[in-house]
């Protein structure tokens, strides 16, 4: 535990990706080697359920710190984090004790199926033998998620590092299907429950955001204009009768749309194909919210199957029956891609339309109407491109519509984490609704840390209620905040969904007179 407490220490005083990675692998080589699967579990979310329940821990510590509740729940609305208000108000240990990080899981496995005054004895007792850190670490154990920072590709990047194999196969490896009982380190790190050959993705073509007047591309006619899909880009990998889906995010996501791996396996070819996963139906793309419904799911119901199907749009070739095409033109991968769907037809596979256009004028209109098709704007590559490794300028550009905008008034604001965790840093916004105010958006970046100190002043001495660590704003400052789309919606309780929302700009000039309404809000929807 001292040296796991140590890392997650490590890790959460630095913002800096390559400081992370070192302290990774720094408990890589000084852990045993079950201690390094529990953390590859807990970092990438294999881990067992909440044996304990917080309300009970909660309860235990009012007991032991021998305080009443009001003054834990404003210790907790301070700290933020039930965990760490837990390891702050609790008394100093008598006792001490080390045991790896791979028997404190164990023991918190079995006593999920023990009785509540079992598992008091075993916590008050846990408690009583770790240090402030080490008891907050146990707290996460429990039932807290690890929010410090390291993705899973961080992840992945240090056991690159560590071991010197490629990172795709690490993170299938590691996404594989495994359990800490069932394999031993070296055995995940080498992939010996996988077959990394038929599953090895190609690295991403990526686009830089249009940056010129488009007449300064030069000739109309070299270059090919597609839609800019707003869903999940991915590549559909077909070798010797398996089928694997990558996200662009480095992540093994063939699980979680069983159609298209149904649809692609009755394909003839073998190929590595690049496109973007959307919830399609009657042949019409629907909103990323509706996608988002889908994502990350490890059991895909056959309701939601039927409510909210999936379809493919294909970008490019990669690949065609073992041959690498990566390096031929765009115009070669293009052609050998629509004879790939000329020999194989699907319902859920479709070529990624060309938007034929003469001038370079044409196409201002044709971006500014594409939200209603439902993307997110207009893709221009070069015919002559290779399929490039990350971004390269001057090939494929992104253009994107210009963002929706409305203005809007704060009622909520919330202390941020980490080195922000001293100011208010994340924000919840209203629009009129009669002679009410309803939410309708989160968010926290946009804002210099000038206006975030400014904000935060403000706030304490405006704030009038406080829910744990949310303050109650008085409805005063006005701010622009922009989105890429937006959508009905019956979890919100606004009944909308904005699509990234952030914001623009303060808007200091204007009052909660000024913002817009619930019914401006939705007009948003039926313009698009």
């Amino acid at each position: 535990m001292k040296d796991f407490s140590n890392l997650i220490n490590a890790i959460e005083i630095t913002n800096k990706t390559t400081a992370k990675i070192d302290a990774i692998i720094h408990y890589f080589k000084v852990a045993a080697d079950k201690d390094k699967l529990w953390l590859i579990a807990l970092f990438t979310g294999k881990r067992p359920s909440r044996p304990v329940k917080s309300s009970l821990m909660k309860t235990w510590c009012i007991e032991l710190a021998q305080i009443p509740e009001w003054l834990f729940l404003e210790s907790y609305s301070t700290v933020g984090d039930l965990g760490e208000t837990l390891a702050l108000l609790l008394p100093n240990p008598t006792k001490s004790i080390e045991k790896p990080l791979h028997v404190w899981m164990q023991e918190l496995i079995a006593v999920k199926q023990k009785s509540d005054t079992e598992k008091k004895d075993y916590v008050l007792a846990s408690w009583n033998s770790l240090d402030t850190q080490q008891r907050l670490i146990f707290n996460k154990l429990i039932g807290g998620s690890f929010r410090i920072g390291v993705s899973k590709k961080t992840l992945v990047n240090a056991l690159a590092k560590l071991s010197g194999i490629e990172a795709n196969q690490l993170m299938h490896s590691i996404m594989g299907n495994w359990s800490v009982d069932s394999i031993s380190f070296n055995d995940l790190l080498e992939g010996k429950h996988i077959n990394y050959d038929k599953s090895k993705p190609y690295p991403f073509c990526l686009a830089y955001a249009l940056e010129k007047e488009l007449v300064d591309l030069g000739n109309p006619k070299d270059w090919q204009i597609e839609y800019k899909w707003d869903g999940i880009r991915g590549q559909i990998i077909k070798r010797k009768n398996e089928v694997f889906i990558w996200s662009r995010g480095e992540e093994l996501v063939t699980s979680q749309f069983p159609e298209l791996v149904e649809a692609v396996s009755k394909f003839k070819d073998d190929f590595v194909i690049d496109g973007e996963i959307l919830a399609i139906k009657d042949s019409a793309v629907l909103l990323f919210n509706d996608l988002q419904k889908r994502l990350n799911r490890k059991n895909v119901t056959k309701k939601l199957l039927e409510d909210i199907p999936v379809g493919l749009y294909v970008y490019d070739l990669l690949e065609i029956n073992t041959i690498d095409v990566r390096n031929k033109s765009m115009s070669y991968r293009r052609t050998q891609l629509e004879k790939v769907f000329q020999r194989n037809t699907s319902e859920v596979f479709a070529l990624s339309q060309i938007i034929n256009f003469k001038e370079w004028e044409e196409l201002h209109n044709i971006r500014d109407n594409t939200r209603n098709v439902n993307a997110e704007g207009l893709m221009l590559k070069k015919k002559n491109a290779i399929y490039h490794v990350g971004r390269k300028k001057g090939d494929w550009w992104k253009w994107k519509v210009e963002p929706l905008t409305i203005d809007v008034v704060m009622i909520y604001a919330q202390k941020g984490s980490g080195r922000r965790s001293s100011k208010y840093t994340d924000y919840t916004f209203a629009v009129k609704n009669d002679d009410k105010l309803v939410t309708v958006a989160k968010a926290y970046s946009g804002l210099t840390d000038k206006e975030i100190t400014e904000i935060s002043r403000w706030v304490n001495q405006n704030a009038i209620e406080k829910f744990g660590p949310v303050r109650t704003v008085k409805p005063e400052l006005v701010f622009e905040i922009a989105f890429e789309g937006i959508a009905l919606s019956r979890r919100h309780k606004s009944g909308v969904a904005l699509r990234f929302p952030r914001i623009k700009r303060w808007r200091k000039d204007k009052t909660v007179n000024d913002i817009d309404t619930i019914d401006s809000v939705k007009a948003l929807i039926t313009n698009l």
